[in-house]
């Protein structure tokens, strides 16, 4: 017995060594979109709109009136009468397609991603005069959202876009700040150009510089990931922790053994 325990003692450091090599695999595994360190980021030109863009897979509310909108004010000022209840709810909802149109009464199949709201709507009564005396339409888009990942590695909000002027900040905000762990020099934009591909921007918000970051308008499908700072150690100690207490459980139990020996 003794020869035998003294064997398992000589293996103790071994072991443990294994025990942390095996659970090292899983340290930083919540890091999300890692990056080489040669990769050329996109750079924001500076005459980024600061309006909504119209995007594929937009759903959009739309309300045509004639004269300028004249019904619509004479509606309005008819407060809740059955009429207005009615007519309020003949309001339609009509989805951007993969190809950036969207399928509309009379005009069918038009081109419309890639422009601001108030772009649409005078392209819109342009192309409907030839159906109704000066007619007035309103858009809205109905469905925007970002997916914000704020640096805690694991935890991410989807973020509701009401304002259809919502800035990077605000989003950043609304998910509750630049978690502790994160790395506000390292915040990142995953965006879809007109043509559907993705590129990758990265903004250093840490100083007063980053300012100029902020003010950016967030688009429908927008992805803002704050990368994390790696913590190789703590979660090192976390996972080879069982391993130790495992360890010193048998040597306790191997020493009570050896004692009764004695």
């Amino acid at each position: 017995m003794p020869h035998i325990m003294r064997k398992i003692k000589g293996s103790w450091v071994p072991l443990l060594l294994l025990a942390a090599m095996a659970t090292g695999c899983t340290v930083n595994r919540d890091i999300m979109f890692k990056t080489p360190t040669d990769l050329v980021y996109e750079q924001m030109p500076d005459t980024t709109t600061r309006e909504l863009v119209i995007a594929a897979n937009d759903v959009l509310q739309f309300r045509l009136f004639a004269n300028d909108g004249f019904k619509m004010i004479d509606l309005v000022s008819e407060g809740a009468g059955r009429e207005a209840q009615f007519m309020n709810r003949l309001i339609f909802n009509y989805t951007v397609e993969y190809d950036g149109l969207v399928k509309l009464p009379l005009l069918g199949r038009i081109p419309i991603a890639g422009k601001t709201l108030r772009q649409a709507e005078l392209d819109l009564e342009e192309q409907y005069t030839q159906y109704y005396n000066r007619p007035f339409a309103q858009l809205q888009v109905v469905n925007r959202r970002v997916v914000v990942f704020p640096g805690g590695g694991g935890d991410a909000k989807v973020v509701q876009l009401d304002n259809n002027n919502t800035t990077l900040l605000e989003v950043l905000a609304m998910a509750g700040g630049v978690n502790r762990r994160g790395d506000a020099r390292k915040v990142k934009l995953f965006r879809q150009d007109i043509e559907g591909t993705r590129k990758v921007y990265q903004f250093d918000m840490s100083t007063i510089d980053g300012l100029k970051y902020a003010d950016i308008v967030m688009q429908g499908d927008d992805v803002v990931y704050v990368q994390p700072n790696p913590e190789i150690a703590r979660e090192l100690l976390q996972d080879i922790t069982p391993v130790i207490t495992l360890l010193t459980s048998v040597v306790l139990v191997m020493g009570i053994v050896r004692g009764f020996n004695n």
